[in-house]
């Protein structure tokens, strides 16, 4: 059997389905706030979501839809201010409870905290989004339960690349045959596999139609008894959700699958 002994998950669309109607509804509103004559759509979101980071993300919008701007405006002050206002919104709706734990996460965790299998979060989100969505809802204790919580710019490069990943391994001190990872991105997923990384995928309707092909396992969820998931790729659940046996078995040496590890 595998040694299994980390897990280590992304945050917006992975814990949560914190894009569509988190992330996106707090960028408007702090656009709304700020006078700005921008919105950004289901649809457009979906498109600015091959950029990693919300000020990465808006530098893009500005230069492929050149929306109006304030005459005299400083754009490299404008963007981080807005992004601090973006991630006042987005706390203020997560603690609201209007965003929910996708199925299976919050069983998975409690599972290995039970198994002493140790956590940590890799995310390009921003910090204090990460502990908001932790604390409202897996309890006031939650960020307790990761080992290491990196997020936002803790790292020079944001995901595809596998800086922050080797980031977490490096403070974990663990070699990544021990641990597995938890994307919904194709982004992710290169990001985790750029150190070595074996990923599970679960899928959401901005990420369904990305590339996962070099992906241990891609999941509709993570699933729960009595609600079963749906393998789209790797093998098959044998109870219908994901647990930590399943997360073991992907783990054992296959020459079927082997992360291609960025040179």
């Amino acid at each position: 059997m595998a040694d299994l002994k980390a897990l280590i998950f992304d945050v917006d669309g992975t814990l949560a389905e914190t894009e569509r109607d988190g992330q996106r509804v707090a960028f408007n509103q702090t656009f709304k706030a700020a006078g700005l004559d921008w919105h950004w759509s289901i649809p457009l979101y979906g498109q600015l979501l091959s950029v990693s980071g919300g000020k990465e993300r808006m530098r893009y919008y500005l230069k492929r839809e050149q929306p109006p701007l304030p005459d005299g405006i400083d754009i490299n002050r404008l963007i981080p201010d807005l992004h601090r206002t973006k991630t006042q919104h987005y706390r203020a709706l997560v603690e609201s409870g209007q965003i929910q734990l996708r199925s299976g996460i919050r069983r998975l965790l409690v599972s290995a905290r039970a198994k002493g299998i140790r956590l940590a979060i890799a995310t390009t989100s921003h910090l204090d989004n990460a502990l908001a969505l932790l604390e409202t809802t897996l309890g006031p204790d939650a960020p307790s339960w990761f080992e290491v919580i990196a997020a936002g710019d803790i790292v020079p490069h944001k995901k595809p690349a596998p800086d922050i990943y080797q980031y977490v391994l490096d403070k974990l001190q663990l070699s990544s045959k021990h641990c597995l990872v938890f994307e919904d991105t194709e982004h992710g997923l290169v990001s985790a596999n750029g150190v070595g990384l074996r990923t599970v995928i679960t899928v959401n309707d901005y990420t369904r139609q990305q590339n996962f092909a070099n992906a241990a396992q891609v999941l509709e969820h993570l699933g729960e008894p009595g609600q079963p998931t749906r393998a789209l790729a790797g093998p098959a659940l044998s109870k219908g959700y994901f647990n930590l046996a399943a997360a073991e078995r992907l783990l054992e040496p296959s020459p079927a699958y082997q992360p291609k590890v960025a040179a």
